[in-house]
């Protein structure tokens, strides 16, 4: 089964294309971090389509945060894909156990890259069945301004160099698709992305407007995370309401 596949039958069995980004901050965590992210986990899971860990705040902690994360990745059902955010990015060898490491010895199912070192730094990702991955295109923070939204002399901008990459891997194993930040997802710049698989960052604590996907009609499976506002919401309320609550608003958003 594809990627894009496995991703879609989620989406269509639990009605919700949110994607739950799981970065734990000690500092905002009362009590276990262990137990605070397990307990997220299963009480989440009924509206995640995709669950997101962001490595760095597992790293963070040395060799106790890398075994956190495998003891997270090993409760996350089989059924609801893992994808590892790690924007990873090197010369082609080196990436070569980056791919190794995420998709043979974590078996996640996509990871996210950052594609500015060329072709070759993801072509090794790219023959790996079965798994996705998703290219930076235009991120959610204001630094996307200075790179990715460039203009080019022939008049395009740096990240449709970046959508070229992934139509020169058309027809390999695994998926490819982008990182789109809802806080830089003007119509312009959606009407310039490939109907590809999205991963969009920026709603809830960036102040993303989901509203803004509503008129693009895409058919490839689209994500929409949230982090910080499902992790950490405001008092009185748990991280399964904050799920709850964020997969209606973009179940509603959403072209049906």
């Amino acid at each position: 089964m594809r990627y894009t596949e496995k991703l879609a039958r989620r989406i269509a069995a639990t009605g919700s294309n949110l994607c739950i980004g799981l970065d734990p901050r000690p500092d905002l965590i009362q009590g276990n971090v262990r137990d605070f992210l397990l307990r997220t986990v299963d009480e989440t899971a009924p509206y995640a389509a995709c669950f997101k860990p962001n490595i760095a705040y597992f790293e963070a902690t040395g060799s106790a945060g890398i075994a956190l994360f495998e003891e997270v990745r090993a409760a996350i059902p089989k059924e609801i894909p893992l994808l590892l955010d790690a924007k990873r990015s090197d010369i082609g060898e080196t990436q070569k156990y980056y791919a190794k490491a995420f998709f043979d010895t974590w078996d996640v199912d996509a990871v996210t890259l950052n594609p500015f070192l060329g072709f070759d730094s993801i072509e090794p990702f790219l023959d790996y069945a079965g798994r996705g991955l998703y290219l930076l295109a235009v991120t959610s923070n204001a630094g996307a301004a200075d790179i990715e939204m460039q203009r080019l002399a022939d008049g395009r901008q740096v990240f449709e160099l970046v959508q070229d990459l992934a139509r020169r891997a058309a027809g390999r194993p695994a998926d490819v698709g982008f990182v789109l930040g809802l806080t830089n997802a003007a119509a312009e710049v959606l009407s310039k992305i490939d109907d590809l698989p999205l991963l969009v960052p920026g709603l809830g604590a960036q102040g993303g407007d989901v509203q803004a996907l509503a008129a693009s009609r895409r058919q490839a499976p689209l994500l929409i995370n949230v982090s910080r506002g499902i992790l950490y919401p405001p008092a009185g309320q748990s991280p399964a309401q904050a799920a709850a609550a964020y997969a209606a608003q973009i179940r509603e958003a959403l072209p049906g």
